[in-house]
């Protein structure tokens, strides 16, 4: 059921975070990380002002299963950071779960009487036609544009959760070297499951929209969008139709629960880079780089960032 991926992405627990460990960090240091870092060859950012500094790695979810890239940089720099920052995590109840599959029938079809074409502009419907003429039935007609628009991207469009990634290759260095580390927030399993429940079908219009053009992408931008994020080029990941699905997409295209992680993560990164020691986060390389995201706005804030170029044209 396609309910799965947002189970799963939802049933993750909250780290518990010990005690960051007292070190003053100094220039040396801090670059010689940083160094190390870079050698895994990923989006990689150093932003400082004056004595205090803060690295963030920039990573995809979604690498495909043979993918090759060098974790052994990173995970270098991991063991030898002060605290490590992790995306935010859902906390959800078996009751929440229970309520989610209950009702999932309001979630995974439209309204009786209703289909795509009711809620898509004629060119989005027409197109969407198009790469879904060789299902064998019509039911993704009355499909919730919600899981329409996953269906897209993962049948279509072969996107994949598997595979390991930057967050995975700090999660496991950090706990080989004890590194204390936590998410900088959370959503409650109830919150989700309201929002899944109330949200009405047009709200999920601009996630089709922009599975559509993963489609028509087809699985070679999947893999082209691991390449790019290996080879540093950021603008070229950002421009990805599958990336801009992804955006566009519950969670962080959701009107309510975006908004939510995104005030998250400035509020944690605002307070990590006054902390004592050397922090490195681990966010969403859309949320750093998109046009008025994070990197964007810590430069108009003054400070001086050193990394990959992330603006697009």
């Amino acid at each position: 059921m396609r309910l799965a991926l947002l189970i799963g992405l939802a049933g993750l627990s909250l780290l518990s975070a010990p005690q960051a460990r007292a070190q003053e960090p100094d220039a040396d240091r801090v670059e010689d990380i940083i160094i190390i870092a870079r050698q895994a060859q990923v989006p990689i950012w150093e932003v400082s002002r004056g004595d205090r500094s803060l690295i963030l790695v920039g990573n995809i979810r979604g690498l495909p299963r043979d993918f090759e890239w060098s974790p052994a940089g990173l995970e270098a720099a991991t063991e030898r950071a002060d605290r490590i920052l992790y995306p935010p995590e859902g906390r959800v109840s078996p009751a929440d779960i229970i309520r989610l599959v209950w009702r999932g029938r309001s979630i995974g079809t439209l309204p009786e009487g209703t289909t795509s074409a009711d809620y898509l502009e004629p060119a989005v419907q027409a197109r969407l036609e198009a790469v879904m003429a060789d299902e064998r039935s019509d039911r993704w007609r009355t499909r919730g544009l919600f899981l329409l628009g996953f269906d897209l991207m993962n049948d279509k469009a072969g996107f994949r959760r598997g595979g390991r990634d930057a967050e995975d290759a700090v999660r496991s260095a950090a706990r080989r070297a004890r590194v204390p580390g936590e998410a900088v927030g959370f959503v409650r399993g109830d919150e989700i499951v309201d929002n899944l429940l109330t949200q009405p079908p047009a709200t999920y219009v601009p996630c089709v929209a922009a599975g559509v053009g993963a489609a028509e992408a087809g699985p070679e931008g999947f893999v082209f969008r691991a390449e790019d994020w290996r080879a540093r080029r950021v603008p070229a990941v950002i421009e990805n139709p599958l990336d801009v699905a992804l955006g566009q997409c519950w969670p962080w295209g959701d009107p309510e629960i975006g908004p939510q992680l995104r005030g998250q993560w400035l509020t944690a990164l605002s307070a990590a880079i006054d902390q004592p020691g050397v922090t490195l986060a681990v966010a969403p390389l859309r949320l750093l780089a998109e046009p008025g995201g994070v990197l964007d706005g810590l430069e108009s804030d003054g400070f001086e960032i050193v990394g990959p170029e992330w603006r697009t044209d």
